[in-house]
């Protein structure tokens, strides 16, 4: 089947961003254009490749096969090129998803690193849930995922490592609440207002899970979508927060509540999917972290 080369980049383009006008931005063409390259592409396969909507592009079935393809021939030929260039210099996008906590309190200096190592790689990070995370990956929109886990979202055919274990805590100021060091039961943790995080989130499945363990019901005070904005709102006396312990630092005016029985520690993980070929640019960055 003869198909210009050119099809296929605007529907990688469109695929990975799930936008017409991103993809128009990307590619220095009109959306115009990109609209007209994806119905000739339909034309010419004989099959629709995306669901449009006023609020939302989405792949059908047969686009995200055809993307699974696509992909990792694209990479490779800008890999290709890269070579062919004799400068040596690694180029290409490394896409990577991570929650805004991640990003801030892990990533950023293996970022750094890896900015300053290979600095024509194009970094595209994108901001969501553990859970959301998971999503991104399994619609192909990014290569590598840094999340918590357990994630009840993880499937088959992925590859995890473990990059760090932590422990998740409650905090309080004391000026506001009468903490010390004996360590609490946690039924009498709900005496507390509890600010945590929200449900569509594996802290939320978590901490949920382990006041279940216990036989109490978790009804929490405050659900946001920021680690950093909960500790906000522990330090001026809304409640107490629960974070991963990684975000507290000895001067901070939030102190740790031990309990009597403590929670069972989780780990941070990078992730990719073991039947997709990674982009140089992302196998050296796992070469990094």
């Amino acid at each position: 089947m003869d198909i210009n080369l050119e099809l296929y980049k605007v529907f990688y383009y469109v695929a990975t961003s799930l936008s017409f006008s991103e993809a128009s931005r990307q590619l220095f063409i009109s959306q115009s254009a990109v609209s007209q390259s994806i119905k000739t592409l339909e034309k010419k396969l004989n099959h629709t490749l995306f669901i449009r909507s006023t609020k939302k592009v989405l792949l059908t079935p047969e686009g995200e096969l055809l993307l699974q393809h696509v992909k990792p021939a694209l990479q490779m030929l800008v890999e290709g090129e890269s070579l062919l260039s004799g400068d040596n210099m690694l180029k290409g996008q490394l896409r990577i998803g991570a929650s805004d906590t991640i990003c801030r309190y892990y990533l950023i200096s293996y970022l750094q690193q890896f900015h300053q190592a290979f600095p024509d790689v194009r970094i595209k990070v994108t901001n969501s849930t553990s859970i959301g995370c998971v999503e991104l990956l399994e619609k192909g929109q990014v290569d590598l995922i840094v999340c918590n886990f357990p994630n009840s979202r993880l499937g088959n055919h992925i590859q995890i490592r473990v990059l760090k274990e932590f422990q998740d805590i409650f905090v309080g100021n004391p000026e506001y609440f009468p903490l010390n060091d004996v360590p609490r039961e946690m039924n009498t943790l709900l005496e507390y207002p509890i600010l945590m995080l929200s449900g569509k989130s594996t802290t939320s499945e978590y901490l949920h899970q382990a006041f279940a363990s216990q036989g109490l019901n978790l009804l929490p005070e405050v659900e946001l979508n920021s680690n950093d904005l909960l500790m906000d709102l522990a330090r001026i006396g809304l409640g107490i927060a629960f974070i991963p312990d990684y975000m507290l630092s000895p001067d901070d005016s939030l102190k740790p509540i031990p309990l009597a029985c403590g929670l069972s520690p989780r780990q941070l993980v990078i992730v990719h999917h073991d039947n997709q070929p990674l982009s140089q640019a992302a196998e050296r960055f796992l070469e990094i972290l």
